[in-house]
């Protein structure tokens, strides 16, 4: 059971290690835009597309879920499957599909005071067919309001249970009268399929990185749109980079989307290095990376890397069973090295789950922000080497190979020389550059500049795998 699940009120706090080293370069709201011209208009961009998939009603199964698909595909190429109800996926079945088209409750004057057309939140996940007539005694239980947070409609789901509910804010509720109430939920749940896509980012080896949101949630713009805007952005950016890895992104419902995915690609997992899950992104709070189930896996070291050398704002939290698919492909039977980036975590903005998540409360620079940490640890993971030093007997003379004189004038010639010096004595063929990095405490790309500038020297040789 998760967030995504539709369970609230549970918060990952296991294993908090606060900001993890030096932040505070950020602003009140926490989020730091990616520089440049290029960040801003990728944020505007991804924020668009937050935009246009936002009125969409999607669940775990049916045509919103396909809506969905077609629009990023409309940047991506994607692969679409289609998994028909009752497949067996691991300890779990894929259930009947559904489908709505409208609902309402009205008041004895014949107007809408909850209407899906206003909102798709006003309608529990999944709820069966209802067409009746009560009084608002007899509709209370199937009324779901926020109390402590009387002017917004929470977001409710009951995938697995046959019933039916509306959802609408306390303020609502309070101005009912007695009735009598027209009730009506247009809706299908049928036998159909369970829809997912993936866009595959050719590399030069077949071992992969893989990057997962859910795209089931409806209305909701930080938890659940903007990872995928985010995930869209950064797979364009890594098709022009020739990169080294394979990058498998993977647009499938919450935890039944990534058990079916799973089940159905047992024997390509053990190609996944690196991976990612990525949620709630596109919020003002400052970023929190969730450890992988091993705790020092590379993207792990990578992430937490990143976020620290970057002066980011950031908190790295242990891994709990608990929370997004992370904990799908972190399963004892699998154990993938795949951890969970987010801004403010689920469950941990008054936000969460309700109509308050709307695209306002995104915006393009928290965005731009979270794609550029993405794509700093795509250089990292690139970039990490293994190395092997051809003059290991004391320290080679760097000034007669202008190595020194090449960095004359820069504003970091100190740390320039630090790296080509901890390069050097590091580089036995067992350390790789990320090791460095973080043994000299250096950030990762000046390491790996320093590397380069090695090799073109003729000092250095990179290790073959």
């Amino acid at each position: 059971m998760s967030g995504i699940d539709g369970v609230n009120g549970l918060t990952d706090t296991d294993g908090v290690t606060g900001t993890d080293g030096a932040g505070g370069v950020t602003g009140a709201g926490g989020a730091t835009g990616a520089a440049g011209a290029e960040g801003a208009e990728e944020g505007r961009e991804m924020h668009a597309l937050v935009e246009r998939l936002y009125p969409i009603c999607r669940s775990i199964t049916g045509d919103g879920v396909r809506r969905t698909l077609e629009i990023v595909g409309e940047s991506l190429p994607l692969r679409v499957s289609e998994v028909p109800t009752g497949t067996e996926v691991l300890d779990w079945t894929v259930p009947q599909e559904w489908n709505i088209r409208d609902a309402y409750v009205k008041d004895p004057s014949g107007t809408r005071v909850v209407d899906f057309a206003a909102s798709n939140l006003h309608v529990v996940g999944y709820s069966v067919p209802v067409s009746a007539t009560m009084t608002l005694d007899e509709l209370r239980g199937h009324l779901h309001t926020l109390p402590e947070q009387p002017g917004l409609i929470p977001y409710r789901t009951s995938y697995y249970a046959r019933t039916w509910g509306f959802c609408l804010a306390q303020d609502t509720l309070e101005g009912l009268s007695g009735g009598p109430y027209e009730v009506m939920i247009d809706s299908t749940l049928a036998d159909g399929h369970l829809t997912y896509g993936e866009h595959v980012v050719p590399g030069r080896v077949a071992d992969e990185v893989l990057v997962s949101c859910h795209v089931c949630h409806p209305s909701l713009a930080n938890d659940n749109l903007a990872g995928i805007a985010v995930a869209v952005e950064l797979a364009r950016r890594l098709a022009g980079s020739d990169p080294w890895y394979t990058y498998r992104f993977l647009f499938a419902p919450g935890t039944i989307g990534a058990i079916t995915w799973l089940a159905r690609n047992r024997e390509r997992v053990g190609r996944v290095r690196h991976g990612l899950v990525l949620a709630c992104a596109g919020d003002r709070g400052p970023l929190t990376y969730k450890r992988s189930r091993r705790g020092d896996a590379v993207i792990d070291r990578a992430v937490r890397h990143v976020l620290r050398t970057s002066g980011r704002e950031h908190r790295v939290v242990d891994f709990s069973p608990y929370g997004y698919d992370e904990r799908q492909f972190c399963s004892p039977g699998f154990d993938l090295p795949v951890g969970s980036l987010t801004r403010t975590p689920y469950a941990g903005y008054p936000e969460y789950h309700t109509s308050g998540d709307d695209p306002g409360f995104v915006s393009p620079e928290a965005m731009a922000d979270t794609l550029e940490t993405c794509w700093e640890v795509t250089r990292v993971l690139e970039g990490d080497r293994r190395h092997l030093n051809l003059s290991p007997y004391g320290e080679p003379q760097l000034g007669r190979r202008g190595l020194y004189g090449s960095l004359g004038g820069r504003s970091d010639t100190q740390a320039a020389q630090m790296a080509m010096l901890w390069v050097l004595n590091l580089s036995d063929g067992e350390h790789g550059l990320l090791d460095i990095a973080e043994r000299a405490d250096l950030p990762f790309g000046t390491v790996a500049e320093a590397a380069h500038a090695l090799r073109g020297s003729g000092l250095l040789k990179e290790c073959s795998e």
